[in-house]
């Protein structure tokens, strides 16, 4: 209990600078609970102890300050810093994808939905660099993501300020017991995605690599294999390079294009994801479907 209240004091005497930090982190990657914190602010505010307009322009300045370095680094580095936070990811098979089609398909808008994406919330800014967003869209439409986003969880504290002091003092009661059930959950949802991931180390030793080196002796000795770009349309998009004679035929549309690929000729899927996991997604699922020559290009 004595914990909590010197986190609420905390809070009440340092409002508009907890806020703006703690949030500031989050959005650069720092597992802080910003959320949960304005819930929290929100029910204080509710009560009259704080002032809920410094609450949002301390949120809505650090998410638009946060989201603006990732910005930037996208637009310097493009898929290089993608595939550095989508390695780190629980998911990286996932990540670059999901961020690539989410920013291609919605837009500035979809800096709206990253915010209630876990996963996804840090990656759509630098992906939106990477294709070539402008600023001022940008910061229009990642201002009113982080507006709408902060008078989410402001908002609920607000609405249920009541039952958050009653959820404060239960945890506090708890003490351990509290504890070790938020663990329990962590431990679950943490379990999950690294049961994902060692399937797809399964999947990644099922299928044959080749470097680019023996590739490139190959291409050398006129014995060129039929390499297969299977980045989507929007990470084309954002690193156009790609080798001579490649077909571009996205992971999600292998399966469609699997029959009328020649069987006779080896084929090379390659991509610019995390351990070449859409590569080898693909060239498992050509093997599956009969073709015998497929390998991975690996780098």
């Amino acid at each position: 209990m004595r914990r909590m209240r010197a986190l609420i004091d905390l809070l009440i005497q340092h409002d508009f600078l907890l806020v703006f930090l703690v949030t500031l982190a989050a959005r650069i990657g720092a597992p802080l609970p910003a959320a949960p914190l304005l819930v929290v602010a929100g029910g204080l505010a509710a009560a009259g102890r704080l002032s809920a307009l410094s609450l949002v322009v301390a949120a809505v300045l650090a998410n638009v300050l946060g989201d603006a370095i990732w910005f930037i680094a996208g637009r310097t580095h493009g898929h290089r810093v993608l595939r550095l936070l989508c390695r780190v990811s629980l998911s990286p098979d996932v990540c670059v994808r999901q961020s690539e089609s989410l920013i291609a398909r919605w837009g500035g808008s979809s800096l709206l939905a990253a915010k209630f994406l876990p996963g996804i919330s840090v990656v759509a800014a630098p992906m939106a660099g990477a294709l070539g967003m402008g600023w001022r869209r940008f910061v229009a439409y990642d201002a009113v993501a982080g507006l709408v986003w902060t008078l989410c969880f402001l908002g609920l504290g607000l609405v249920f300020s009541d039952q958050i002091q009653d959820v404060l003092d239960a945890l506090s009661n708890a003490g351990l017991l509290a504890l070790a059930a938020l663990g329990a959950v962590l431990l679950l949802l943490v379990g999950n995605r690294w049961r994902r991931r060692r399937q797809m180390a399964r999947l990644q030793g099922e299928v044959e690599r080749i470097s680019v080196e023996d590739a490139a002796a190959l291409v050398d000795q006129d014995m060129a294999p039929l390499f297969i770009d299977v980045r989507s349309d929007p990470g084309r998009a954002a690193d156009p390079r790609t080798l001579p004679g490649a077909l571009n035929i996205p992971l999600t549309r292998l399966p469609d294009y699997a029959d009328q690929l020649p069987h006779d000729r080896l084929l090379v899927l390659y991509c610019n994801c995390p351990n070449e996991i859409s590569a080898v997604q693909g060239a498992h699922e050509l093997l599956q479907r009969g073709h015998a020559r497929v390998l991975a290009l690996d780098g």
